[in-house]
């Protein structure tokens, strides 16, 4: 049995996934916060996150790396960890330099930093030479202004460390580029309490469908376990929607897409682990979007484990503990699998989301949600919105992301402040 030391997390589905992937697999786990209150209340059920069932949960100042560094460094002289992982993208690059110090297997700190970063990732592609984007990259909007006059309008303005989609907008215009970069500006500490850095990432619009490929890598070597589709919602967000796995396309777009994510994470000298690569397929070809060097979320990794029986959140503990995972995909009886989300269409309570009996009658339904009464939401501006969601399986081609947008689309959501008027 192995000791896994598991460093902050998302509270999302990943946060449920790992802790079973990991006890699934044979092993047991320590938990290391630097905010246990954060992941208090956050559980399903009785209520406790299955992170706080952890054999020890312990705080420290995760975001100190220095302060760090010589606390893990004596927990492992007396508990004893064989990896030490995370799902969350603020502590990749943490966790990459703790296993490196202990000595533990994980994948080199210097391409989970460029990988993370993607004004890095941009520069690392682009001197391998794999084709994208024009870009830019400032720190101030004198710069940001000058080089959109450089990269000419439209085009994408983009944090490079913030995640699910954040503050990266199309930008038509001098006026709503400035509008997005004071947006930015305004942002200078993320949700886990650490400073941003302050470069922004201008680049040319990639005009076609976006897919993501989900990989697996063991000493450098890659292995492609499919592609998966996206659906985003309107301009000028990159909201996402849905997706589908696999995707519907065509063996050589699957094995061009493929080769491309496989070369951007040779780019970025990424040497081991779980990525999820994002692409558009444009009429030049498929092209990088960015990098992560962890599992997809969304749920994804469970659209591919129904679609292959490989369980990526299982492999990912596996890989961080040095064991050789099992990749090789079956036969499950599932031809697509697929998940759809609920948008709120403004900010506000929600007082119902009436329809969701429907999803729990549905045979091709294997699981869904929705928020509760009174949940507060902003307006659907980034991944972190979603008020619900209905995942559906078809086990005779490629009908599942289809029959999922259908379900999704026959929910409705009441808002609390239509009640009282209607109450009034």
């Amino acid at each position: 049995m192995g000791h896994v030391l598991v460093v902050e997390s998302w509270v999302g589905a990943m946060s449920t996934l790992l802790p079973r992937a990991i006890r699934e697999a044979g092993h047991r786990f320590t938990f290391l916060t630097r905010n246990l209150h954060h992941y208090l209340g956050r559980g399903s059920g009785d209520g406790v996150h299955p992170l706080l069932t952890a054999d020890n949960v312990i705080t420290a100042e995760t975001n100190d790396l220095d302060l760090l560094l010589p606390q893990v460094q004596r927990l492992h002289e007396v508990l004893r960890f064989d990896g030490v992982i995370t799902s969350c993208d603020y502590y990749l690059g943490t966790v990459a330099r703790l296993a490196a110090h202990l000595g533990l297997p994980g994948a080199r700190p210097q391409a989970v930093e460029y990988a993370c970063r993607k004004d890095l990732a941009r520069q690392r592609m682009q001197a391998a030479g794999l084709p994208g984007p024009d870009f830019a990259i400032t720190e101030d909007w004198p710069g940001a202004e000058a080089a959109a006059r450089t990269l000419g309008f439209p085009l994408v303005i983009k944090p490079v460390d913030l995640c699910a989609g954040m503050f990266v907008r199309l930008v038509a215009d001098r006026t709503e580029l400035r509008e997005a970069f004071d947006a930015l500006d305004a942002f200078p500490v993320n949700a886990r309490g650490q400073q941003r850095a302050p470069q922004v990432l201008l680049e040319e619009v990639l005009v076609g469908p976006e897919v993501s490929v989900e990989t697996v890598t063991v000493d450098g070597t890659t292995t492609v376990l499919g592609v998966t589709d996206k659906s985003l919602a309107g301009e000028p967000w990159f909201v996402e929607t849905g997706h589908m796995f696999p995707a519907a396309l065509d063996a050589a777009t699957v094995t061009a897409v493929g080769d491309t994510a496989v070369a951007a994470l040779a780019a970025v000298g990424f040497d081991r682990g779980v990525a999820h690569t994002e692409l558009r397929l444009t009429a030049a070809g498929p092209r990088v979007v960015e990098i992560n060097p962890r599992p997809a979320g969304n749920q994804i990794t469970e659209l591919v484990r129904r679609a292959t029986g490989v369980d990526l959140p299982m492999v990912y503990a596996q890989l961080a503990i040095g064991e050789e995972p099992e990749v090789t995909v079956t036969d499950t009886g599932v031809r697509s699998a697929a998940i759809s989300f609920l948008l709120p269409s403004r900010a506000g309570t929600v007082a119902g989301i009436d329809g969701s009996a429907t999803l729990a009658a549905a045979p091709d339904v294997v699981d869904w949600a929705v928020k509760p009464v009174g949940h507060r939401t902003g307006d659907a501006v980034s991944n972190n919105t979603y008020l619900g969601h209905v995942m559906t399986v078809d086990t005779t081609g490629p009908g599942a992301r289809a029959r999922a947008e259908e379900l999704i689309g026959g929910l409705r959501v009441r808002y609390a402040d239509e009640l009282a008027k209607a109450l009034a």
